[in-house]
């Protein structure tokens, strides 16, 4: 009985990962690789800037029906929930496109890991950005900071603090408290937990980690300005 228990585990381990095996290369059948989706996202970000936008004319019946069968995102955004930068529309693209995960600060938890590796190991997707904005409120949180949170905000703060611990110590214009200095302050941090949470991915996902390794997904950061809504990436150093 216990071999017999042995052998049907191994049996449905192996089951689960052909799936997933199988999932990953029909996402990956679409042809589009990680340098081609981000050119379709700079591209989309584009006609936003220049209000040439066309997503909403390709959202037709046929279009959502043919949807309705499967999904094959080319691309993951992990970006904040602010209600001023949704994905879909500074990216200029329709259902279908882009898998997108929200949460305030657009830091991960394991849910938030969870279903990014979904998407990338699942559907195939294989680009993952991580979008920062301008004068984000959870990092701004973070800065003001004294004491602890109230609620669950305090597990968002915790989780930026280090980022603003690296900005306080590498920004030379951060040093005073006046308003002018704390905004500076408030952009590096946006930048500093952007970056981090990017780099970071393939330290907390081993999934991730092995799909960067095997040269399948690729992973970058970007702040979006929401004042002229470019999307800028940040260079890898």
């Amino acid at each position: 009985m216990k071999n017999m228990k042995v052998t049907i585990t191994a049996s449905l381990v192996f089951a689960i990962s052909a799936i997933g095996a199988l999932a990953f290369a029909s996402g990956a059948a679409t042809g589009v690789t990680a340098d081609e989706a981000l050119q379709k996202l700079i591209e989309g970000n584009k006609r936003y800037v220049e209000s040439k936008m066309n997503a909403c004319t390709e959202t037709t019946t046929a279009a959502r029906e043919k949807l309705a069968k499967g999904q094959k995102p080319y691309a993951i955004i992990l970006s904040c929930s602010d209600s001023r930068v949704p994905p879909e529309i500074i990216f200029d693209k329709s259902l279908g496109e882009i898998f997108v995960v929200r949460v305030a600060g657009n830091v991960p938890d394991p849910v938030v890991l969870g279903s990014i590796e979904y998407a990338a190991e699942h559907l195939g997707s294989p680009l993952v950005m991580v979008l920062g904005h301008e004068r984000c409120g959870a990092v701004t949180a973070a800065v003001d900071a004294k004491g602890k949170a109230e609620g669950n905000i305090g597990a968002i703060i915790k989780t930026i603090a280090p980022a603003v611990k690296k900005a306080k110590k590498e920004c030379k214009d951060c040093k005073a408290c006046d308003l002018k200095d704390k905004a500076k302050l408030v952009e590096c941090a946006i930048d500093e937990n952007t970056k981090m949470v990017a780099a970071n991915l393939t330290k907390q996902s081993p999934v991730l980690r092995h799909l960067v390794k095997e040269g399948k997904v690729k992973i970058v950061a970007a702040k979006y300005d929401l004042d002229d809504g470019k999307v800028t990436l940040f260079e890898k150093k």
